[in-house]
């Protein structure tokens, strides 16, 4: 075993806390991450993101920072070379850092050479169409039901086993790596995925594996939105998918399950090519998404840049100690959030302070030896009404209506009122969401876990409101901002 232990972080895009079987969920077949949950990992049922959309997020997860410390609240604002980024910390420690997958992380015009020793662009073989080029070809031939994101099964080559797309071929060149590394230092594989990122389509087996009579039915947007901002109701007219019936719901949620499915099939070959290779006891795994997707919750699917429901907030999370730690395996209740990743890496690999940051290890959890670890979770988006660089407007679907993301992002740029900076405070009983331009949302999950009835108005609510309230008040008090270690003369 090297003095650290290996490091594997196998991050998928946009899966649902709940899209688990381990988790209760009765369609969705996930074998390899229910048994890794049962014999050697604990899994967060209360894990949240601190931004419903990929780049925030893994900017928030890979500095410990919350979004606003440094403003990462878009798509094109990444982690700059004066911002501190877990991969590169590791890789200046004396790890390997092997990065197979997508970036949403760091600017592509630096290049990768500072946060990685291998960032892979060699794949086993040449890949099939991109699923959102399929999409488009669809928004051509002028189907109603392009922005739904949905595609269904996916073509496979003659006598071919799978689809031949980027997730399976990064993961086939992690495990060859695996099989011929030295061993020289600590390993860090780094795997963030594409799935279960619409649009929504798959192979089979996967695409038949999930049994459609026992999807659970979405939930329905509320009578005339009542309570809900302004964005959800603007991008529900635009998607155009209030006549769906319920079969065609469960039928794009079944296919989006498929691709959990076959993304957990990919986790079980990188497991056993861990243990293929004697490495599987000294390594630590992380299993997490960077946020959620409405898959038909509230009749939208995709995801928001600034609403908070946990469909998009609430994520998988799974973390495997090394042999030589204790740990407690099963499902853990307590509220953690993705920033705490970098704090329990950093305990792991033994990194020395370098910059504060407001992450908390999750080891003690992981052992058994701790029940709670916060008390409220905190997840952010949207922009001020002059800040149309937070609007997103450099991609296509800022304008162009043959894009798949148009009906959200188009909003974003043209409606500042419905993009407002938003904030969320969650406990475990409240979730409370402060608006700026619009009415705040207040909801009882006890009674309401669905967040269809916003009690913000109700005056039985008003104590729970206020402590709300003044949490928030000290979260930004407490986060605004980090000092540097290093002190200047004068």
């Amino acid at each position: 075993m090297s003095a650290r232990p290996h490091l594997v972080i196998f991050n998928p895009d946009q899966w649902r806390g709940d899209a688990l079987g381990h988790m209760g969920n009765p369609a969705v077949h996930t074998p390899n991450l229910d048994a890794f949950a049962a014999q050697d990992a604990v899994s967060f049922r209360n894990a949240f993101c601190q931004n419903p959309v990929c780049t925030p997020s893994r900017c928030s997860f890979m500095t410990g920072w919350y979004p606003h410390v440094r403003g990462h609240r878009t798509m094109h604002h990444m982690l700059q070379p004066d911002e501190p980024c877990l991969l590169k910390r590791l890789k200046d420690h004396g790890y390997y850092v092997w990065w197979g997958g997508k970036n949403d992380l760091v600017p592509r015009q630096n290049g990768f050479s500072a946060y990685c020793d291998c960032k892979n662009s060699r794949l086993p073989w040449p890949v099939q169409p991109g699923t959102h080029d399929l999409l488009r070809q669809r928004a051509q031939r002028g189907d109603p039901d392009f922005y739904s994101f949905y595609l269904g099964e996916l073509p496979k080559e003659p006598g071919e086993e799978f689809y031949r797309d980027g997730d399976w071929g990064h993961v086939a060149a992690a495990i060859e790596f695996l099989a011929n590394y030295d061993g020289r230092k600590p390993l860090c594989l780094y795997l963030p995925l594409h799935a279960p990122h619409p649009p929504y389509a798959v192979e089979e087996p996967w695409y038949s594996m999930n049994d459609r009579a026992r999807v659970p039915p979405p939930l329905p947007p509320p009578p005339q939105w009542r309570g809900k901002p302004r964005l959800l109701r603007g991008i529900h007219r635009r998607q155009g998918l209030e006549s769906w019936s319920e079969a065609r719901w469960r039928e794009l949620r079944a296919t989006y399950y498929g691709m959990c499915s076959r993304t957990d099939a990919l986790f079980g070959r990188l497991v056993q090519a861990l243990k293929a290779r004697g490495l599987y006891d000294d390594t630590a795994v992380f299993v997490f998404s960077d946020h959620g997707d409405f898959t038909g919750d509230y009749g939208l699917v995709e995801k928001t840049q600034n609403t908070f429901e946990d469909c998009l907030t609430r994520v998988p999370l799974l973390v495997k100690p090394p042999r030589a730690l204790p740990v407690k395996p099963g499902v853990n209740e307590a509220l953690v959030e993705l920033i705490d990743f970098t704090a329990t890496v950093e305990a792991l690999a033994g990194l020395p302070r370098e910059y504060d940051h407001f992450g908390r290890s999750l080891l003690p959890l992981i052992a058994g030896e701790a029940t709670a670890h916060r008390d409220a979770v905190f997840c952010e988006g949207g922009r001020l009404e002059h800040e149309e660089q937070a609007s997103e407007r450099e991609t296509a679907s800022s304008t162009d209506p043959a894009e798949p993301y148009w009906p959200r992002v188009n909003l974003q740029v043209s409606d500042p009122v419905a993009h407002t900076k938003a904030v969320m405070c969650r406990t475990a009983e409240w979730k409370y969401v402060y608006r700026l331009y619009e009415d705040d949302e207040l909801y009882d999950l006890r009674r309401d876990p669905g967040e269809l009835d916003n009690r913000i108005g109700d005056p039985s609510c008003a104590p729970a409101l206020a402590q709300l309230k003044e949490r928030l008040l000290r979260f930004f008090v407490e986060t605004a901002d980090v000092v540097p270690l290093q002190t200047d003369q004068r």
